[in-house]
């Protein structure tokens, strides 16, 4: 059965951004690309959903369609730039090029990481992706953004990371367990 998100639904829309947006991001931006490139890449993934959505069959892979499309406009992107072929782009890209067991544990991770990150309060969760989404962002962005003055970020963001360290350590201590 085809995916029914209704295209003119604003709130949906939104719901999709927040919830993938951050991780595509982050998929463009581990190909090297500036912020403009990782964001025609971040954009051009959103256009293939519209494009492609009467195709889409199970909307629980959604996430995981975003991202692999996000990668394949990154690497468009990236090849494009440097001139390189795509295999010698991949093999510069963390878990990518690497055997599957790795690729999966480090899909893995990076998922356990995003749910540590959602499980934070804000403002660390707003800053902390915020600060992924928009690398190039300076403190005073940033802190205009978050309604934040801007000699706290700094230090916010340290508190935060330390915050997420300590969630992703015990995380990690819980899956060998």
């Amino acid at each position: 059965m085809p995916c029914d998100l209704d295209l003119l639904d604003e709130t949906a829309w939104r719901g999709l951004v927040d919830r993938f947006g951050s991780r595509m991001w982050a998929v463009a931006r581990a190909f090297g690309l500036d912020a403009a490139d990782a964001a025609d890449a971040v954009q051009g993934a959103w256009l293939r959903l519209v494009e492609s959505l009467h195709t889409i069959r199970d909307p629980e892979r959604l996430g995981a369609w975003l991202v692999t499309t996000t990668r394949h406009e990154a690497a468009r992107i990236a090849r494009r730039r440097s001139g390189r072929p795509l295999s010698d782009l991949a093999t510069d890209i963390p878990g990518h090029g690497d055997d599957p067991e790795t690729a999966m544990l480090t899909e893995e991770h990076g998922r356990l990481l995003w749910e540590a990150v959602d499980s934070l309060p804000d403002p660390c969760r707003a800053l902390l992706r915020l600060i992924v989404t928009v690398p190039d962002a300076g403190y005073a962005q940033l802190a205009q953004r978050l309604g934040m003055p801007v000699g706290s970020i700094g230090p916010t963001r340290i508190r935060c990371l330390k915050r997420l360290r300590s969630l992703m350590e015990r995380s990690l201590v819980e899956e060998e367990r």
